[in-house]
């Protein structure tokens, strides 16, 4: 038999959505997963902020107590490397990001940090009262962190990452609107549980793509 025929003999139907199915998950297997970013935010929003807002709720100040805030540093922490790990292994060598180009985004976010701490800082030797340092802190930060989310989104057009960043600052411009402690429990509820929905929403999608 003829090799060259056997070559360009057609494929058989089931190998040919094999193939299909095959590349359809590698192209999936490439994507940032933004199940994974709305569903670590969401549920570290939901536990952090909650436990924020037990601690005002028993507090004189109405605001956190340290350790209720160590907590939520802590889980900010696994979430931010969570996020840069997972969309880092799944834009390498897709998108030509540099080496010099990550570390200027890492700077980036080192120099937010820095100055959400001396602005609150200012604003502690300033006398302003409890209720006040706790919303400047925690809306400077959500800022710092949700305009970083939306120009990584942009700039490795991750459209998930983009997204994620809208709604963190969404979700802190309406929790400094209520005050302590009930824009605790705004953060908790409508950030991450928002953020809880986003995920089973994207998780329907994908099913049905």
């Amino acid at each position: 038999m003829d090799t060259h025929d056997e070559d360009d003999a057609p494929l058989d139907p089931a190998e040919g959505l094999a193939i299909v199915a095959a590349q359809r998950r590698r192209v999936q297997d490439a994507d940032v997963d933004d199940r994974v970013l709305f569903g670590t935010w969401g549920a570290l929003w939901l536990v952090g902020y909650a436990v924020q807002w037990w601690s005002a709720e028993r507090s004189p100040t109405g605001t956190s107590t340290a350790p209720a805030g160590a907590v939520f540093g802590v889980l900010m922490v696994v979430g931010l490397v969570v996020t840069l790990t997972h969309v880092g292994r799944r834009s390498r060598g897709m998108r030509g990001v540099s080496r010099s180009v990550g570390a200027m985004i890492g700077m980036t976010w080192f120099t937010g940090f820095m100055a959400q701490a001396l602005i609150v800082a200012g604003v502690v030797a300033a006398g302003a009262s409890p209720e006040l340092i706790a919303v400047v802190a925690n809306g400077i930060a959500c800022l710092v962190v949700g305009l970083l989310y939306m120009a990584c989104g942009a700039m490795w057009q991750v459209r998930p990452m983009y997204v994620l960043g809208v709604w963190i600052i969404a979700a802190a411009a309406a929790a400094s609107l209520v005050g302590t402690p009930g824009g605790y429990l705004v953060m908790s509820l409508a950030g991450g549980g928002g953020m809880l929905l986003g995920a089973v929403v994207a998780h329907v999608a994908r099913q049905r793509a």
